[in-house]
């Protein structure tokens, strides 16, 4: 179930944090608006994963459409570019 409490809970956080467990963050409010989320921490760490994964999906597939569009290079060119940058 969704937690939903006002920043001004934060008083006596220990409460507020009580509520917070892996996959059920509390989202605290001000005014009545969403404005924070606490987290348990390995939930944020999935969700750093998460944002890498999705971050190397899309340059992968960004190097798919280039090299569909304008054509795929040799490995040895590959090989080469590599080499030249490390002298």
């Amino acid at each position: 179930m969704t937690k939903i409490s006002p920043v001004s809970d934060l008083r006596n956080y220990n409460s507020v944090l009580e509520n917070v467990s892996v996959g059920n963050p509390v989202y605290l409010t001000v005014n009545g608006r969403g404005k924070y989320t606490i987290r348990n921490i390995e939930d944020d760490e999935e969700f750093e994963k998460a944002k890498a994964m999705l971050r190397l999906m899309s340059e992968l597939n960004e190097g798919r459409r280039s090299g569909e569009e304008e054509g795929y290079i040799s490995s040895d060119d590959v090989r080469a570019h590599f080499r030249d940058k490390r002298l």
